[in-house]
């Protein structure tokens, strides 16, 4: 896999033109899938268990509309990237395998390496620069849904509208919303390159098909729970002040 990215790498690097028709197309087709997801399932999360879980802790202590700060711990650094990768590996990423395996079992890849042509650079690098830029955008989507989530549950709780959204914006810093962009940017790579691996080397017929999406979608989940991790401790590291509620 860390060949195959070097790869993509090299290829969009030494010729960065010819290809950025079919990104803008795979661009499109992430976005028409994913977004109605996107919105339902962060605003739906963050409706549920930071919004009004977590208010009912802020409930007891009279302080409902401190519930705008928490989201930005819950929503902006956490939920809202982890929920925005898995909705993308879980449409996106598997239909790109499903996709790429096919291609290799009907021997359509070989053919095209006979024929002298790169499948890597002319199947794998449109994707995945299409689902990397796609993620990091998407964030903002997650990010606006899952807020909106919490609102509606502080408003639930009696919080004042506008105190919730004083002290999100209070609390909100700009490492931490670029670092959720560029944490999900990272995440869309992760998805697009392990997807394209698992399906540029499928075999076994329809089965093999199917077996490499369920194993492209299980290492990407595991790779983005690790990468957050590294990534989140060292962000709040280097930006310590955003550990600090005002």
């Amino acid at each position: 896999m860390v060949q195959l990215l070097l790869r993509v790498l090299r290829s969009a690097v030494r010729q960065p033109v010819g290809y950025w028709g079919d990104v803008r197309d795979q661009m499109f087709g992430v976005l028409k899938l994913c977004w109605i997801p996107m919105m339902v399932s962060t605003f739906a999360f963050g409706l549920g268990a930071p919004g009004l879980q977590g208010g009912n802790i802020y409930l007891l202590f009279g302080i409902p509309e401190r519930l705008g700060s928490f989201f930005i711990m819950a929503s902006v650094r956490e939920f809202a990237p982890w929920i925005n990768a898995m909705v993308v590996a879980g449409v996106v990423g598997t239909a790109m395998t499903a996709d790429l395996g096919a291609r290799r079992i009907r021997e359509e890849i070989d053919a095209m390496e006979v024929l002298g042509v790169d499948p890597v650079r002319t199947l794998v690098l449109p994707r995945v620069i299409a689902i990397t830029i796609m993620t990091g955008l998407l964030d903002l989507v997650a990010l606006t849904f899952g807020v909106l989530g919490g609102y509606v549950a502080a408003l639930y709780l009696g919080a004042n509208s506008g105190a919730y959204f004083d002290n999100f914006f209070a609390n909100a810093t700009t490492p931490d919303i670029a670092g959720s962009v560029i944490k999900t940017t990272i995440f869309g790579l992760i998805i697009g390159i392990v997807c394209s691996y698992k399906g540029l080397h499928a075999k076994g017929g329809p089965i093999g098909v199917g077996r490499a999406v369920n194993q492209a979608v299980v290492i990407a989940f595991a790779a983005i729970w690790v990468v957050n991790w590294v990534f989140t401790t060292l962000l709040l590291g280097f930006f310590p002040d955003m550990q600090v509620y005002k």
